[in-house]
């Protein structure tokens, strides 16, 4: 709480100086401005975000993403992938991934207490078009499961698939995204170990 109301505080004295007023503020009423600024926190825990975060939750309140929240950047299309096994083809499907999406990566190692696994089936075309994506598994996190759709379908297209992956024209494949509570993720292919309790 302590901690809260600091922030709140030095909230309050940037929104007095943006403003180029001189006065003096009481700390009531900088806890008032604070509450009225643009500032939301959402409480930390399992569904919230990790305190001294920007939490993209907390920006729709219902948990869900807006169109907007979840646009990565366009990639150009990359050259056809000489992956030597399906393990391979699925790393270079993440780091596309997280080439789309960097700014929701989580870089450092994954909490030990993840927020959401999310699991996904998706079948790539012999061209590196994304043909389907579906949820496999998942804990409920709609924003979790938005998100990680969202991410797969903004990397598309993909690597055109070796030859000798394919099956029927089509790459059918399950990967795994690993949600820390600030709502980043990684993928598992290429994530990191998880920290330790």
């Amino acid at each position: 709480m302590a901690a809260l109301t600091k922030r709140l505080l030095q909230a309050g004295q940037r929104q007095v100086q943006r403003h180029g007023r001189t006065a003096s503020v009481s700390a009531a009423g900088l806890l008032l401005m604070s509450a009225c600024s643009s500032i939301t926190e959402a409480p930390s825990g399992r569904s919230g975000s990790v305190p001294g975060t920007a939490s993209p939750i907390a920006a729709t309140g219902n948990g869900s993403a807006s169109p907007a929240e979840l646009a990565g950047k366009s990639l150009p299309p990359p050259a056809p992938s000489q992956a030597a096994s399906i393990d391979a083809y699925k790393r270079e499907v993440a780091q596309r991934v997280y080439a789309s999406f960097p700014s929701y990566v989580y870089q450092e190692q994954p909490q030990p207490l993840l927020r959401a696994v999310i699991v996904l089936r998706y079948v790539i075309n012999a061209d590196g078009s994304l043909n389907r994506v579906e949820l496999l598994r998942g804990n409920g996190d709609r924003y979790a499961e938005q998100r990680a759709m969202q991410s797969l379908r903004q990397a598309a297209p993909f690597a055109k698939p070796p030859a000798k992956l394919i099956r029927g024209a089509r790459l059918e494949l399950s990967e795994t995204w690993l949600f820390n509570d600030d709502g980043r993720f990684q993928v598992r292919s290429i994530a990191l170990p998880q920290r330790a309790e």
